[in-house]
């Protein structure tokens, strides 16, 4: 047994710094369609390759005076160039955004797997939102690169060296003029590049910490308005939207400088070429065919260029992405397929000694034992805060003991395949959890077959729950909203029961079942819960200790540890505290 529990501060953090190599490491992770990608990348080369022999043919038509006495032949070469230039780019394009499309879906299911099987402690320190910003905001930006900037980049990359290439064979020093101008606007784009990767990771956190705050308080929106809290969250919200605003406002601002500079630096440069053009074509040392060239294949420069600028901007803020992603991608998971699959039917249930903490300085369990045996009712009760959750939570193995050992008919859990395990559990909680959807679809989620309508009514009806589901018009499809708000709770809790029926478990854990309910529906969810108990080996957390009575062996927990144990009228005569709680319920 580990003597650490796993924790957030235990995950590797990242220490390096991102580079470009590290987001194309973690495209080329998810095996992007490589062929798909070379064959539109040799479709763009072709492409580049028309638009750069356009400027020669313009040339040759002006030094020959060729336009004044244009054939079929000059127009159909023409008329080719730009129809290979326009189809092939087309198609070159769509296989590069195809790949790149294909590369961040396959990204998007491995994080989203990914996350599916981190273990609860890494949701105990993070907002469900945060992780869902990382899963589709981040994985947006990454998109935008791979299929949209990056392709841009590509063509544009092609085009602006072959340009380079000929310019320099057709007019060694006009294109020096050119190309003299690029390392003083390098100069100028380094320092308001480092500005906008500092702005652009600002810009994402302070999006994320929004998108995990309102997703926290829409999810919990009756308690804001029961509370009368719109007013507070007005105030709190305003305070993250504007937190976006000045980080956006300061982008706007550094971009609001980089696209005129970018624009005069391209104009000054066509001047340039354009005034020392004309006096060497005045001088005789240059034809007027190569000038217009030259001044076609500067926009073959110039529109890349251009494109460069928003290309590094956006690789800036992928690599923010690319590294909140691989932090995700780093935390290790739950170990789903480690162990041998165990039937634990008519197996002792044994815990010896575990004592845990969720954090170093504040232990919750200390020293705990206690066995189930098989078809028998174990229950834990005590006050609010001893643990007896917790337990429940190392048995459904959310998390790991620090130390002491949990076994099943002599089997460590952690040597049991966690799906195996857990198929053979049945968990009620005071909240029992339901999705948006309809009856049908939480009746049968997680279940590893295809229940039949009749197996479905007849889970209902060994829940009570028959009744009230036959009487909606829509029956099993009534959709029951986000969280089952438009069922009561003790229809809630009997779908959960239902649900559990289904589901036939070894092992069944019940945790203050019906602790939230009103009477009458707290006597027909106890009525099931007893008809489910039957043949399993059932452990109870209590808060109602008449619900318990009955109970084969009652522990009671406080401040994480076992105090007293025993049957009811053993617990009365040995327990004070025990004794109290049940006179104060009685007298209640």
């Amino acid at each position: 047994m580990r003597d650490e529990t796993l924790l957030w501060e235990d995950v590797p953090q990242p220490t390096k710094k991102f580079k470009f190599s590290d987001f194309l490491r973690l495209i080329n992770s998810v095996n992007p369609n490589k062929k798909l990608f070379l064959l539109g990348m040799l479709l763009s080369l072709i492409t580049s390759g028309a638009s750069l022999l356009i400027p020669q043919l313009t040339k040759n038509l002006v030094d020959t005076s060729a336009l004044a006495r244009l054939n079929g032949q000059m127009i159909a070469v023409l008329v080719t160039a730009f129809a290979i230039q326009l189809g092939f780019g087309t198609l070159g394009g769509y296989f590069l955004r195809y790949a790149g499309e294909g590369a961040v879906k396959t990204l998007r299911e491995k994080l989203w797997n990914h996350l599916l099987l981190l273990p609860v402690s890494y949701f105990d320190e993070h907002k469900s939102g945060e992780s869902s910003s990382r899963l589709v905001n981040d994985t947006t930006i990454v998109k935008d690169l791979v299929t949209s900037q990056f392709p841009n980049f590509i063509t544009g990359g092609i085009q602006l060296i072959g340009s380079m290439i000929i310019l320099f064979v057709m007019d060694w020093k006009m294109a020096i003029l050119m190309f003299g101008v690029i390392p003083l606007i390098a100069l100028v784009m380094l320092p308001i590049g480092k500005i906008m990767v500092k702005i652009g990771k600002q810009l994402q956190a302070a999006t994320a910490d929004f998108n995990a705050d309102a997703s926290e308080k829409l999810s919990e929106v009756r308690l804001i308005k029961a509370s009368n809290g719109e007013k507070f969250e007005e105030k709190s919200g305003a305070a993250l939207i504007q937190k976006i605003f000045k980080f956006g406002i300061k982008d706007a601002k550094v971009e609001a400088i980089l696209q005129p500079i970018m624009m005069a630096a391209m104009l000054g440069l066509f001047v340039s070429v354009l005034g020392y053009g004309a006096i060497r074509v005045e001088s005789g040392t240059l034809t007027s065919g190569t000038l217009v060239a030259f001044l076609l294949y500067l926009f073959n420069i110039m529109a890349p260029v251009m494109t460069f600028a928003t290309f590094f901007s956006q690789v800036q803020k992928a690599m923010g992405s690319t590294e909140r992603i691989q932090e995700i991608l780093n935390t290790p998971t739950e170990k789903k397929n480690a162990g041998k699959a165990v039937d634990v039917a008519g197996k002792t249930l044994a815990v010896k000694n575990i004592s845990f903490r969720y954090e170093a300085k504040n232990p919750i369990l200390a020293n705990v034992s206690f066995e189930a045996a098989p078809n028998t009712v174990v229950a834990f009760a005590g006050p609010s805060g001893g643990g007896k959750s917790t337990i429940f939570s190392l048995l459904e193995r959310f998390y790991t003991p620090d130390h002491g050992t949990i076994a099943i008919g002599g089997t460590e859990l952690e040597d049991i395949d966690l799906s195996s395990w857990r198929s053979q559990i049945g968990y009620v909680s005071q909240d029992s959890a339901v999705f948006a959807g309809s009856i049908r679809e939480n009746l049968q989620y997680g279940l590893d077959y295809q229940p039949t309508d009749q197996e479905l009514w007849h889970g209902l009806a060994l829940a009570y729950a028959d009744q009230f589901v036959e009487a909606f018009p829509a029956k099993l499809e009534t959709e029951i909203g986000e969280r089952g708000v438009k069922l009561s709770g003790g229809q809630k809790q009997r779908i959960a029961i239902a649900r559990a029926f289904l589901r036939n478990p070894k092992i069944l854990m019940l945790d203050e079942a019906t602790a939230s309910l009103d009477s009458e529906s707290e006597e027909k969810v106890q009525q099931a819960l007893e008809h489910l108990m039957i043949g399993r080996t059932t452990l109870v957390i209590a808060h109602r200790l008449s619900t318990i009575v009955d109970a084969d062996r009652i522990y009671f927990i406080e401040d994480g540890q076992v105090t007293g144990s025993g049957n009811h009228h053993d617990l009365i005569a040995s327990h004070p505290l025990y004794a109290q709680y049940v006179n104060e319920q009685m007298v209640n």
